[in-house]
């Protein structure tokens, strides 16, 4: 009906209006993020790509999916698909939204708490998939196993937004600005 093609439209536009630049811009971003994560691998969860992910959304506001959406297809195309590959497809969404919604925030104190906690509901997050895979019990079962990892990847995530999230944030704002009025 035209009213459903007037609202995809409203909705889709912001996101399908890309230069060139944004479109290159992005690839490389999201290939970047999949990079920093392989070299930082031998860490058990302690990612760069919750930093990353909250640095995007602050940064190209909606458009944000496109780099993340980047590295998670490079992550199946790496890794191959898996039962982690479906909690993959929403749970750097979820961040995203919530840093989009954030993205006022000042202070790297506030960035590294939000990643933090984010790191440490990281399995709980996954866990609606598990639920489907094994029932209640395997996810429930299966979180509380994991929560060893997510709680280094709550101190990983911390200290690297604690470290790293400012400074970044004003290089890759101060570089989209001039890449967008050139």
């Amino acid at each position: 009906s035209p009213s459903s093609t007037a609202t995809c439209i409203s909705w889709c536009i912001p996101l399908a209006k890309l230069t060139v630049r944004q479109t290159v811009l992005f690839g490389i971003l999201g290939a970047l993020t999949f990079a920093a994560k392989w070299v930082m691998s031998a860490l058990p969860n302690i990612e760069p790509v919750s930093l990353m992910v909250m640095l995007f959304a602050v940064t190209f506001g909606l458009k944000a999916v496109y780099p993340v959406y980047v590295y998670v297809v490079m992550e199946f195309l790496f890794y191959g698909l898996n039962t982690w590959s479906i909690c993959y497809l929403y749970i750097w969404l979820i961040l995203l939204l919530v840093a989009l919604g954030l993205r006022k925030m000042e202070g790297a104190l506030s960035w590294a708490l939000l990643s933090g906690i984010y790191g440490l509901a990281f399995g709980a997050l996954c866990a609606p998939v598990d639920v489907f895979i094994g029932g209640v019990s395997y996810a429930v079962t299966k979180w509380i196993s994991g929560i060893p990892f997510d709680i280094s990847h709550c101190i990983g995530n911390f200290f690297i937004a604690l470290m790293m999230f400012n400074p970044l944030r004003k290089l890759l704002q101060q570089q989209y600005e001039k890449m967008i009025h050139k």
